[in-house]
């Protein structure tokens, strides 16, 4: 009997371990071939401006897609701006149901379909963009797309009679955390009234967590340049009733000046003295221009060097205008070459592009002279503010 016993045991055994296998092949397929509507209403057309580029432009929402099987889905946000999406760009993944975008953005798309502000110009103010959802399960082998949703976008167009109305031109930043400034007049860094009571400006901040430039990351508004005693700290915009953006918070020091906290690098600040905000965002044009920005690396620029690491960044700051300030050096190579696209070699312009085109180039520049024609910079070491003026075709420091 026990051999019997022991014997059906192993049978058994046996038979267990062959079904155990066989499910183990088992393949479970998935359908993700659900609807992919997006689910928020949409305004009829977005008005864009500089002055409002931080502001919430539109949060895109959508059910969960249908699937046969519980599997995660990722989702991808895909722009065109052709609307039939060959040239599709992803701005936007997650594995939840919405993603939001800013004016900023919109004002991007909007540069990109060649459309200004300016009445006085032939390029239209109004233009459609197009987004649809993605989404995929695992490696993005199981693709499905929703449909084609067109935003409709509006540069308001300034005339003579709109100009921005403010309580000063400008307002002054001076401190340890703006970059090329410090705690000196020589060289403040202006927010301009761009809209009414509305001061903006990409500037550079260092942060005082900085891993590489060691300061204090403070710094302070002033209503009239070089006055000490027009400053404006922390706690005074928090008196007015501001709300701030939390990169910013009080540096707690003699002058309870503000403290930034972020990662080092360029920004758009915006003073909304209507809305009582100041706010912080990615650099924004301020002007129309072929390209949102230029940048530039090379052996003549102390914070760039030949890496993509670090470019230095020149905004649209007006109708054709490129500009901001540079630490240049003349030693060694101080060789260096402007880009109209990021960690995209080719679209390099070297100094004979330039000198093609009929520009005036700075005389603290010259023709390198090396393989690939790049400028050199002769003048002294140290920074300038660098604009290059499509329309005028100038290159100049000051």
């Amino acid at each position: 009997m026990k051999k019997l016993s022991i014997l059906g045991l192993f049978i058994f055994a046996l038979i267990s371990f062959n079904s155990c296998e066989t499910e183990d092949d088992v393949v479970f397929t998935t359908d993700n071939s659900g609807d992919l509507s997006f689910t928020n209403n949409f305004s009829a057309e977005y008005l864009l401006t500089p002055q409002t580029a931080a502001n919430l432009a539109e949060r895109f929402t959508w059910d969960d897609a249908e699937v046969d099987v519980p599997t995660n889905v990722t989702y991808q946000l895909e722009k065109s701006n052709t609307g039939d999406f060959t040239d599709a760009e992803t701005i936007g993944a997650t594995t939840g149901n919405e993603i939001s975008i800013t004016i900023g953005d919109l004002l991007s798309y909007a540069a990109q379909l060649g459309l200004d502000a300016d009445p006085n110009t032939p390029a239209p103010n109004t233009g459609e963009v197009f987004f649809r959802l993605k989404s995929f399960i695992g490696d993005g082998s199981l693709e499905n797309f929703g449909p084609a949703q067109g935003l409709t976008l509006v540069m308001l167009e300034v005339t003579d009679t709109q100009a921005a109305v403010c309580d000063f031109d400008q307002k002054f930043m001076v401190g340890a955390g703006v970059k090329f400034t410090g705690w000196d007049w020589a060289t403040p860094q202006k927010a301009l009234c761009s809209g009414t009571n509305v001061y903006t400006i990409n500037v550079d901040l260092i942060s005082v967590n900085d891993p590489v430039v060691v300061n204090d990351g403070n710094f302070r508004f002033f209503t009239t340049e070089t006055d000490w005693g027009s400053g404006i700290n922390y706690p005074g915009y928090i008196a007015e009733g501001y709300t701030i953006d939390p990169m910013f918070e009080d540096a707690q020091d003699g002058d309870n000046n503000f403290l930034f906290t972020g990662p080092s690098g360029k920004y758009f600040l915006t003073v909304d003295a209507l809305n009582k905000t100041i706010t912080l965002d990615d650099p924004t044009p301020q002007g129309n221009c072929d390209f949102d920005q230029m940048w530039a690396v090379g052996a003549g620029l102390t914070d760039a060097g030949w890496s993509w690491d670090t470019p230095v960044q020149l905004m649209c700051e007006g109708d054709g205008v490129y500009s901001g300030w540079v630490n240049y050096t003349s030693d060694g190579d101080a060789n260096f070459r402007f880009f109209t696209t990021a960690t995209d070699w080719g679209s390099g312009l070297n100094y004979p592009h330039f000198e093609g085109e009929g520009y005036t180039i700075d005389a603290n520049f010259e023709n390198a002279q090396d393989g690939d024609f790049n400028f050199k910079f002769i003048g002294t070491s140290g920074q300038y503010y660098t604009t290059i003026d499509t329309l005028n075709k100038t290159i100049t420091l000051e």
